[in-house]
Protein backbone atom coordinates (compact mmCIF):
# COMPACT_ATOMS: atom_id res chain seq x y z
CA UNK A 1 0.00 0.00 0.00
CA UNK A 2 1.19 3.35 -1.31
CA UNK A 3 1.32 5.88 1.64
CA UNK A 4 1.97 9.47 1.06
CA UNK A 5 4.67 9.12 3.58
CA UNK A 6 6.64 7.16 1.53
CA UNK A 7 9.68 9.16 -0.39
CA UNK A 8 10.41 11.43 2.30
CA UNK A 9 13.18 12.47 3.74
CA UNK A 10 14.34 12.09 7.54
CA UNK A 11 15.72 15.12 8.64
CA UNK A 12 17.50 15.17 12.18
CA UNK A 13 16.55 18.29 13.98
CA UNK A 14 19.16 19.17 16.65
CA UNK A 15 18.72 22.70 17.02
CA UNK A 16 19.68 24.09 20.08
CA UNK A 17 16.14 25.77 20.37
CA UNK A 18 15.27 22.45 21.84
CA UNK A 19 18.08 21.78 23.78
CA UNK A 20 16.26 21.30 27.23
CA UNK A 21 13.67 18.68 25.79
CA UNK A 22 16.80 16.68 24.71
CA UNK A 23 18.54 16.96 28.10
CA UNK A 24 14.90 15.70 30.24
CA UNK A 25 14.32 13.12 27.64
CA UNK A 26 18.08 12.25 27.35
CA UNK A 27 18.56 12.46 23.14
CA UNK A 28 21.40 14.32 21.18
CA UNK A 29 18.69 14.89 18.22
CA UNK A 30 14.93 13.78 16.77
CA UNK A 31 14.30 12.63 13.58
CA UNK A 32 11.89 14.59 11.67
CA UNK A 33 9.80 14.19 8.31
CA UNK A 34 10.67 16.82 5.91
CA UNK A 35 7.22 18.60 4.58
CA UNK A 36 6.36 16.82 0.89
CA UNK A 37 5.11 18.45 -2.05
CA UNK A 38 2.87 16.42 -4.49
CA UNK A 39 2.44 18.26 -7.86
CA UNK A 40 -0.31 18.33 -9.21
CA UNK A 41 -1.46 15.94 -12.55
CA UNK A 42 -1.02 17.93 -15.81
CA UNK A 43 -3.71 18.82 -18.50
CA UNK A 44 -3.23 16.06 -20.52
CA UNK A 45 -2.70 13.69 -17.16
CA UNK A 46 -6.22 14.63 -16.36
CA UNK A 47 -7.43 13.53 -19.24
CA UNK A 48 -6.41 10.27 -18.62
CA UNK A 49 -8.58 9.84 -15.36
CA UNK A 50 -12.19 8.99 -14.97
CA UNK A 51 -13.79 12.21 -12.32
CA UNK A 52 -16.48 11.38 -10.12
CA UNK A 53 -17.93 14.17 -9.16
CA UNK A 54 -19.50 15.03 -5.78
CA UNK A 55 -21.91 17.21 -3.70
CA UNK A 56 -20.13 17.97 -0.51
CA UNK A 57 -23.28 17.41 2.16
CA UNK A 58 -23.85 17.14 6.12
CA UNK A 59 -21.91 14.01 6.87
CA UNK A 60 -19.22 13.71 4.65
CA UNK A 61 -15.82 12.79 5.08
CA UNK A 62 -12.70 11.99 2.89
CA UNK A 63 -12.31 8.68 4.29
CA UNK A 64 -15.68 8.04 4.03
CA UNK A 65 -15.44 8.76 -0.29
CA UNK A 66 -12.18 6.56 -0.12
CA UNK A 67 -13.42 3.76 0.81
CA UNK A 68 -16.76 3.99 -1.52
CA UNK A 69 -14.51 4.74 -4.61
CA UNK A 70 -11.22 3.03 -3.90
CA UNK A 71 -12.18 0.41 -0.95
CA UNK A 72 -9.66 1.70 1.03
CA UNK A 73 -10.44 4.91 3.46
CA UNK A 74 -6.54 5.69 3.63
CA UNK A 75 -6.47 7.15 0.98
CA UNK A 76 -8.24 10.12 1.87
CA UNK A 77 -5.80 12.32 1.13
CA UNK A 78 -5.69 11.54 -2.36
CA UNK A 79 -9.41 13.35 -2.76
CA UNK A 80 -8.05 15.87 -0.49
CA UNK A 81 -4.60 16.39 -2.76
CA UNK A 82 -6.34 16.54 -6.48
CA UNK A 83 -9.66 18.79 -5.17
CA UNK A 84 -6.45 20.99 -2.78
CA UNK A 85 -8.72 21.22 0.32
CA UNK A 86 -6.12 19.46 2.80
CA UNK A 87 -9.46 18.98 5.30
CA UNK A 88 -12.91 18.65 5.18
CA UNK A 89 -13.06 22.14 7.08
CA UNK A 90 -11.75 23.35 3.57
CA UNK A 91 -15.14 22.27 1.96
CA UNK A 92 -18.39 24.33 2.29
CA UNK A 93 -22.04 22.33 1.90
CA UNK A 94 -23.11 22.36 -1.73
CA UNK A 95 -19.24 22.35 -2.96
CA UNK A 96 -18.51 20.15 -6.08
CA UNK A 97 -15.45 18.34 -5.18
CA UNK A 98 -13.96 15.79 -7.97
CA UNK A 99 -12.78 12.09 -6.98
CA UNK A 100 -10.07 10.70 -9.15
CA UNK A 101 -9.90 7.27 -10.70
CA UNK A 102 -8.50 4.89 -11.06
CA UNK A 103 -6.31 4.84 -7.84
CA UNK A 104 -3.20 2.99 -9.65
CA UNK A 105 -3.01 5.56 -12.29
CA UNK A 106 -3.13 8.75 -9.95
CA UNK A 107 -0.54 7.40 -7.47
CA UNK A 108 1.66 6.73 -11.05
CA UNK A 109 1.36 10.46 -11.78
CA UNK A 110 2.32 11.30 -8.32
CA UNK A 111 5.17 8.51 -8.50
CA UNK A 112 3.79 6.75 -5.03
Amino acid sequence: MASRYDNRIIAKNSDELYRELFEDRNIRFVRQFRTGTLRHPTVSEITTLELAGHIWSVGDRFYKLAQKHYRDPTYWWVIAWYNQKPTEGHLELGETIQIPTPLERVLGYLDV
